[in-house]
């Protein structure tokens, strides 16, 4: 498992620092020809320092991935579950849309396929977190009524992110607004759930 050391034990400058190098990097050159040695030297950190915190590129891109997921894709609950989902979804699709983050994403799941340590790390520090996150905002949704009691929840989850990943991975173009609400009105007609 790629586990992130102790915030204490490392400088916040150089993990900035790094980080922010291995997705400029990853913009200027692409995924594949991004190595430790360049992100070292852009960062301005030993190598020695990178493979203490980070036991390869991936694992410091995934790092980087997941922060920008975070920020730019929160379960906000603002009563209205249609609306919530198209401004989630929308932020992952503009996210994935944006260099450095969707070329460094398609880079790490291309990894995954050959790196068990890596593709338990993309399911603990990115997936479970994010799939966590929609199941409890629909969960909520549930308890103030919008969603049936039945509803199988996390299927609904990955009928959102599918399309979205789908797209993604094929190089396809973007949902735009338009195709976004349509998905999740489709997922929510699909629960049964209220006005859909």
């Amino acid at each position: 498992m790629i586990t992130s050391p102790s915030s204490l034990r490392r400088s916040e400058r150089s993990r900035r620092a790094t980080l922010q190098a291995a997705l400029d990097l990853c913009t200027e050159k692409g995924y594949g020809r991004v190595t430790i040695e360049a992100i070292a030297a852009r960062a301005g950190v030993s190598k020695k320092t990178i493979y203490r915190w980070w036991p390869s590129k991936s694992a410091v891109l995934l790092e980087a991935f997941a922060e920008a997921v975070a920020d730019a894709t929160p379960f906000v609950d603002t009563g209205d579950i249609g609306a919530d989902l198209r401004t989630h979804v929308t932020g992952a699709v503009k996210l994935l849309s944006t260099p450095p983050y969707g070329p460094a994403y398609a880079g790490i799941l291309s990894e995954v396929h050959h790196d068990d340590v890596l593709a338990e790390a993309v399911r603990d520090q990115l997936v479970g977190p994010r799939v966590e996150g929609a199941v409890g905002r629909l969960r909520s949704a549930q308890e103030q009524g919008q969603i049936p009691a039945g509803a199988d929840l996390p299927l609904a989850v990955e009928m959102l992110y599918g399309p979205v990943y789908y797209r993604h991975l094929l190089r396809k173009p973007a949902q735009d607004e338009a195709t976004v609400a349509a998905l999740v009105a489709h997922v929510l007609r699909s629960l049964g759930a209220r006005g859909y």
